[in-house]
């Protein structure tokens, strides 16, 4: 019997599974670079963790709270220009003299802009230990400014490279603590915002602690209209080079055999071919559940996904004010009940429920569109204990638990609320009696949204078997030809520009191109011409649900948290 073999070409060159940062910005260079892309997205509007929400008249971001290096040599701003976005997306600098402020029980310490000032602000807080603070902040800089030169030079690679520059890159940020002979004290305020990472001093390396905290004394920036205008914009992007964004339509499984990548299979039985593939799914998802079973993963690599460990979930409770910001100065506050953050870790390891390591606590920009007139809108954060079971549950919804309405969970989610709640206000003052909106998002929220293991934002601790150097993290590519992956769990990781680099040096690996150096140098390879016009009203979120999700009734907007 003859078969009929369809030697057509696939209609896409590249389909990208997730529309979080990093996917996107992946997807808007393929697209500006001649490729045929297709974004598929589980959720009814795109952004990840950089997606926001509207509850009345108040907007919330889930991830994209303050940014770092957005000034004229910033890495994220080149990102964007590079695609033509120079005019649509806009950066709000926060206080150069303290963007953060650092609460303990005994000192107060404002984070200002610039290696030498943050220097002196810890020498003065701590004078006792001027001799060790000087030596870390010393490393530190050291490592964070060869790491970032390393990113730019190298253009394909460059974290690997990095890491091998600077001795101390690799080892722990508890090793380097204990090198330079610090107190409690001064190690609880040296990572003070390891909240920016999700991991403990014992779990990250010194590259990336120095890093994120460059990042910032670079310059802390809030987005004008929130995370939700960023990816509306790299979503304006992709559809202006004929790529699609199609949401509400979840990949289940990435299609294999002994050559490589065939496309994605998803979830309503349709198959769309591909030559390549690029995840911004969950890694450990993507690798041992999204893959086929005889995908060819090498058994290390296997091996490695099995034993890896996840960063520390996040809950998050959104909370609306009827009256103006009643804390000044523009800062974002990291209080701390005690003054041992390494023991802090240490007892959430251990699964402890009665003490919050910290709380961080973040206002919205006053950019017109966050909240009405006279009133405000924060968020309050914190770290939780890993596992389900800190929730009373014994799986999560990514497993099909279902856990909304489960006494349990309730009680536990009540529980925290409080204490969050409680902990903010010895942090920014009395907030009680003009909350008009209050929302808690837990780590089975998290999970439940984006599929992401243990419910974290932060993506991988350790790739393979605990206790070995930490940060140990895939890069862009893998083993399998045509299978790329982007987001928090590469080495190019934490946060917004992270993910975003990952995009960007997962383009340059498919294009070739060294494009991370190429456009911080100036270059741009989107044309702003070819962009739409922006009418009055125009509407990220309604951008975001892709062309064909814009004719859907009603706005998309995250459900109640639960």
């Amino acid at each position: 019997m003859n078969v009929s073999v369809d030697k057509r070409p696939p209609a896409w060159d590249v389909i990208v599974v997730g529309a979080g940062v990093g996917g996107l910005v992946c997807a808007a260079y393929l697209a500006a670079s001649g490729r045929r892309v297709l974004v598929v997205e589980q959720h009814d509007v795109a952004g990840g963790n950089g997606h926001a929400f509207r509850r009345r008249s108040y907007r919330f971001d889930v991830g994209v709270h303050y940014l770092g290096d957005c000034g004229p040599d910033g890495i994220l701003p080149a990102i964007l220009n590079g695609l033509g976005l120079r005019d649509r997306v806009r950066f709000l600098e926060m206080d150069r003299d303290g963007f953060d402020r650092i609460v303990t029980p005994s000192l107060t310490v404002d984070v200002p802009a610039g290696w030498s000032r943050y220097r002196r602000r810890l020498v003065a807080a701590l004078p006792r230990e001027a001799d060790g603070i000087t030596r870390f902040t010393g490393i530190c800089e050291g490592v964070a400014d060869a790491g970032r030169r390393s990113l730019l030079a190298q253009g394909l690679d460059g974290v690997t490279e990095r890491r091998r520059e600077l001795r101390w890159a690799r080892r722990s940020l508890a090793e380097l603590f204990d090198h330079c002979g610090l107190s409690a004290v001064a190690r609880t305020v040296l990572a003070a915002q390891s909240g920016n990472y999700g991991a403990a001093p014992r779990d990250v390396s010194v590259a990336t602690h120095a890093a994120v905290t460059d990042h910032y004394l670079r310059g802390a920036y809030r987005l004008a209209g929130g995370g939700q205008t960023l990816i509306a914009s790299l979503v304006e992007v992709l559809e202006a080079y004929g790529g699609e964004l199609w949401t509400r339509c979840t990949a289940r499984r990435i299609s294999l055999d002994d050559g490589g990548v065939r496309g994605v299979e998803l979830a309503d039985g349709r198959r769309i071919a591909a030559p390549v593939v690029v995840s911004n799914a969950d890694y450990r998802r993507t690798i041992l559940e999204l893959c086929d079973d005889d995908a060819g993963f090498p058994p290390k690599l296997l091996a490695r996904a099995s034993a890896s460990t996840m960063r520390l979930p996040w809950a998050v409770l959104y909370v609306a004010l009827d009256v103006a910001r009643p804390y000044t100065p523009d800062a974002n506050v990291w209080w701390f009940p005690g003054e041992d953050i390494e023991r802090s870790y240490a007892r959430l390891h251990e699964g402890d429920r009665d003490e919050l390591p910290f709380v961080f606590v973040s206002f919205a920009a006053e950019d017109g569109r966050s909240h009405p007139a006279g009133h405000s809108s924060l968020q309050v954060m914190t770290v939780c204990p890993p596992g389900h079971g800190r929730w009373g549950m014994p799986g999560g919804p990514a497993d099909g638990v279902r856990y909304r309405r489960d006494p349990a969970y309730l009680a536990a989610k009540r529980g925290l609320t409080e204490a969050m709640l409680t902990a903010a206000e010895k942090a920014v003052g009395p907030l009680r009696d003009h909350i008009v909106h209050l929302e808690a998002a837990t780590p089975l929220t998290q999970e439940r949204y984006t599929l992401s293991s243990g419910g974290t934002p932060y993506g991988l601790n350790s790739w393979g078997a605990p206790g070995r150097r930490p940060d140990r993290r895939p890069g862009v590519g893998t083993s399998v030809p045509g299978l790329y992956v982007v987001g928090q769990s590469t080495h190019f990781g934490s946060g917004i520009t992270g993910v975003a680099v990952s995009g960007i040096m997962c383009a340059s690996r498919i294009t070739g191109r060294p494009l991370l150096p190429e456009v911080h140098a100036g270059a741009t390879l989107g044309d702003p011409s070819l962009l739409p016009a922006r009418p009055a009203g125009w509407d990220p979120p309604a951008v975001s649900r892709g062309r064909g999700g814009r004719g859907a009734r009603g706005r998309p907007r995250l459900p109640e948290a639960g």
